[in-house]
């Protein structure tokens, strides 16, 4: 009997060490006593100097006492040293407090490029516990205005024999020329029943290392691009118009380098005249299209055209020169100074010839439309247009 007392005894106090000692871990330990830890993610664009990224680690209810977590960044698609500044420490939450922050570094950059990813994690919490342990942080690059190009491929000449340069545009500034270019806005679908709005910002055009980049965006649901035209500013008739570009792809995407009669306001379309040195439909990379319309009214519009397909490659690859030469009743389309399509002023026959007439330039990427449809699953967004330069010859 008393031999039975004393192990009931010796039992209880175990019982009793065991509790104190498990009340003790989960004082002290990383289970805590249920208050869970979160750590947000954080999307910020880049900026060109370095800049603080956030991290907010938020407790479920304030602490009694004093919390701490260790934490530690990690490289992603952004890499440490490069992209952002590595660091490791100790988060302390004071008593009665719900919130820290962990400012970790983003190193600047101009560059536009994807997103890029790098990590902060956290471990070894201290009086809570983790409910989410790896923040998220996305460095948005898309706005920056420096956008490295591979310059290769087919260059024309800066002089033309029998021709004097009238003018060019080289795009070597910090910013488009407004002095030259005025940017058509908004989405009314621009007669084709187009889906982009087209916006002045620098998110969709921009001047980089000498070259105009025209860029397409997915927005939401939706879709922006640039559409830049120099009427009423640089207007020409005849001549010899070179432009150097490298072009995007992609099922909907509609890049062209056009030109209007600068009498449009007076007379509409197809009346003032149009001339296609430039289209291409993103679905058919290694096709572009030569154009010219016309016609008294839109009921009589009428058009003519050809078609010139690269063997081996596609128009995005490398930048290629469309050009046009252009004079009294004769209009010619070439690319890399091959010959295409031609047309005369008989082929309008009774119809009135607009092209003997002063015209405007047009540079755009347009998304969606009757002809080259609404993108798909397949269409990759950003897409964007190269202008190297355009440059006039009489």
């Amino acid at each position: 009997m008393i031999f039975a007392m004393r192990i009931l005894s010796n039992f209880t106090n175990c019982i009793l060490v065991i509790s104190v000692f498990v009340f003790s871990c989960k004082k002290g330990g990383d289970s805590g006593s249920g208050n869970g830890a979160t750590i947000s993610d954080i999307t910020q664009n880049r900026s060109t100097i370095t800049t603080n990224y956030r991290f907010t680690v938020s407790l479920d209810q304030a602490a009694s006492g004093e919390v701490s977590i260790d934490y530690t960044t990690e490289a992603g698609t952004a890499l440490a040293n490069k992209d952002f500044k590595p660091k490791s420490g100790t988060l302390v939450i004071p008593a009665n407090q719900k919130q820290g922050v962990i400012d970790i570094e983003v190193i600047g950059d101009s560059t536009r490029k994807e997103e890029q990813l790098f990590f902060v994690q956290l471990s070894n919490p201290k009086n809570c516990n983790l409910k989410v342990s790896k923040g998220t942080g996305v460095i948005v690059n898309a706005n920056g205005l420096h956008f490295p190009v591979d310059n290769a491929g087919y260059t024309s000449p800066a002089t033309r024999p029998g021709y004097t340069l009238v003018w060019t545009d080289e795009f070597n500034g910090s910013a488009v020329n407004t002095t030259d270019w005025t940017f058509e806005q908004g989405n009314n679908g621009w007669g084709n029943n187009e889906l982009q709005n087209y916006t002045n910002s620098t998110e969709n055009a921009f001047v980089s290392q000498g070259n105009l980049v025209i860029e397409a965006r997915r927005v939401g649901s939706g879709y922006s691009s640039a559409r830049m035209i120099t009427k009423n500013k640089k207007i020409f008739k005849f001549g010899r118009i070179d432009i150097r570009a490298k072009l995007p792809k992609g099922k909907g995407i509609w890049p062209a380098l056009w030109m209007l009669g600068n009498n449009i306001d007076a007379v509409s379309w197809p009346a003032c005249g149009e001339i296609d040195i430039l289209e291409l439909l993103g679905q058919e990379p290694n096709k572009i299209y030569g154009t010219v319309h016309w016609g008294a009214n839109f009921n009589s519009r009428a058009n003519k055209g050809n078609s010139f397909i690269l063997n081996g490659s596609s128009f995005d690859q490398q930048f290629h020169v469309y050009s046009a030469i252009w004079g009294q009743d004769s209009i010619k389309i070439l690319v890399d100074d091959q010959q295409f399509f031609q047309f005369s002023k008989s082929d309008v026959g009774a119809a009135p010839y607009p092209f003997n007439a002063d015209f405007f330039f047009i540079f755009n990427i347009a998304v969606g439309g009757n002809w080259p449809g609404s993108p798909d699953g397949t269409t990759v967004f950003p897409q964007r247009m190269v202008v190297d330069y355009v440059r006039v010859f009489q």
